[in-house]
């Protein structure tokens, strides 16, 4: 078990935002967990000790959402996303997780300043194989290596303006048919050590205390002001991860 200080200072708050978010509260912020975990531990540590909550944190959200998801929207992103993780486990150790923080950045960024400089194009979409296909498959990879699956699977559904409960469930179906998989490579590649499951056991009792406080704020404040969370912190993590993958990039 880690026992370092300064670990537990970087864990403590990176598990319970992961866990707010879970719960349906902060949009794409979930993603600066694995990085700010990352102060303290190598990145794929770090992504190994939070898997185990992840799951844990997707129990509890499916429990709070239970019954408010889009069967038709999982149908479509599921079977796309499956494969990216597969894709991940075989490749991810061949890629630069420089360049995917750029992509990914790049195209966060990307898709919020479309929504907020072109306010009367705001057309409502619709679910289609396609895009499913496409954003699924994209967030299966990214989730595999830094559990940075949500700016893509946000870009698919956030312009689909579904409820806020119906689509906070969706993403907890999603993510945890996801994170299951996942346990599968990991297990498989030796990430799960002794040292990684017992500080996942220290944290473990975050998991539940966070996602149940983000779904107790998700159903205090308006629909509206969730959508322009989500967008913010999308906007606010694409900014930090592409800025953070071209450094990477230019100092390599």
């Amino acid at each position: 078990m880690i026992t370092d200080p300064f670990f537990y200072l970087c864990a403590i708050p990176a598990v319970l935002i992961f866990a707010m978010v879970k719960g349906g509260f902060g949009g794409g912020i979930a993603i600066i967990s694995v990085p700010l975990m990352s102060l303290a531990v190598p990145p794929t540590q770090a992504a190994a000790i939070i898997l185990p909550l992840l799951v844990v944190m997707d129990g509890v959200a499916l429990w709070s959402f239970r019954g408010r998801w889009c069967k038709n929207n999982l149908r479509l992103a599921l079977p796309g996303a499956i494969a990216g993780v597969v894709v991940g486990a075989f490749t991810f150790q061949y890629l630069s997780a420089a360049g995917i923080r750029l992509m990914i950045g790049g195209i966060s960024v990307i898709f919020c300043l479309n929504y907020w400089l072109q306010p009367r194009i705001k057309t409502k979409t619709e679910a289609n194989i396609v895009a499913a296909s496409v954003w699924g498959s994209i967030a299966g990879f990214t989730s595999f290596g830094i559990h940075a699956g949500g700016p893509p699977m946000s870009i698919y559904l956030l312009p689909q303006q579904m409820e806020k409960t119906l689509l906070m469930g969706t993403f907890a179906v999603f993510f945890t048919v996801i994170n299951l998989v996942k346990l599968i490579p990991y297990t498989w590649l030796g990430q799960f050590d002794s040292t990684n499951l017992l500080t996942s056991l220290v944290l473990m009792p975050l998991a539940p205390i966070g996602v149940r406080l983000g779904y107790f704020l998700l159903h205090k404040i308006s629909e509206v002001l969730v959508y322009r969370i989500c967008y913010f912190f999308l906007m606010v993590v694409g900014l930090k991860l592409f800025i953070d993958g071209g450094q990477a990039l230019l100092t390599s």
